[in-house]
């Protein structure tokens, strides 16, 4: 028996070997340029994802940094507004009662 498509006889067989191959050929490019498309976009996703992530890493790394240096700057400001304060308070409220008297606006010491 036959199979079908074949014609008796040995002449046609080389041909149907030669369909054979270009067409097994022919689908493997075509599924390797499907699978490559495919990875293609996966690959970009990923890469999208990896973007995102290091973009929102970076963010927060950047802003909690930048938190922490406005923090210690306004603490450091404030401590050095409050101790000018309260020393000079301290001060007038000592030199009045060492000397007994009040001083005016320029008579007042910077520590």
């Amino acid at each position: 028996m036959v199979p079908d498509g074949w014609k008796d006889g040995p002449t046609d067989r080389p041909t149907d070997r030669q369909t054979d191959r270009q067409t097994d050929r022919q689908t493997d490019r075509q599924t390797d340029r499907q699978t490559d498309r495919q990875t293609g976009q996966t690959d970009r996703q990923t890469d999208r994802q990896t973007d995102r992530q290091t973009d929102r890493q970076t963010d927060r790394q950047t802003d909690r940094q930048t938190d922490r240096q406005t923090d210690r700057q306004t603490d450091r400001q404030t401590d050095r507004q409050t101790d000018r304060q309260t020393g000079r308070r301290t001060d007038r409220e000592t030199d009045r009662q060492t000397h007994g008297r009040k001083y005016g606006p320029m008579d007042i010491r910077m520590t």
